[in-house]
């Protein structure tokens, strides 16, 4: 089966109140999540099987909650959001869904 790939940029990166990187890109490649900084510096990446990715209970639809090496990272993804009035998921759902499938775990 190949690896499925998921990139996203633009992507707001927070631990706890601090924010990392307010235009951070998050990439799904070779078995592994890699968080980097807007300058493409690395932030924190872990074997994907490893990682925990979910929705928070409360916020908008374009956050998602990802565990890495025991850190809770807040991702906000607003690039790939669908346009209001067009078909699919928002960027949150996607990169779960993405996680998910990396790690065996898909439909």
């Amino acid at each position: 089966m190949a690896e499925p790939e998921f990139t996203a940029t633009d992507v707001r990166i927070g631990k706890g109140l601090r924010s990392l990187s307010r235009a951070g890109q998050v990439r799904i490649r070779g078995g592994r999540l890699e968080l980097l900084t807007s300058y493409g510096s690395e932030i924190d990446s872990a074997p994907v099987h490893a990682v925990r990715a979910s929705r928070p209970w409360f916020g908008s639809e374009d956050r998602a909650l990802a565990d890495l090496n025991g850190t809770r990272y807040l991702l906000t993804l607003g690039e790939r959001d669908p346009a209001p009035g067009e078909p699919g998921p928002p960027a949150a759902r996607r990169f779960i869904e993405a996680v998910r499938r990396a790690a065996g775990h898909g439909d």
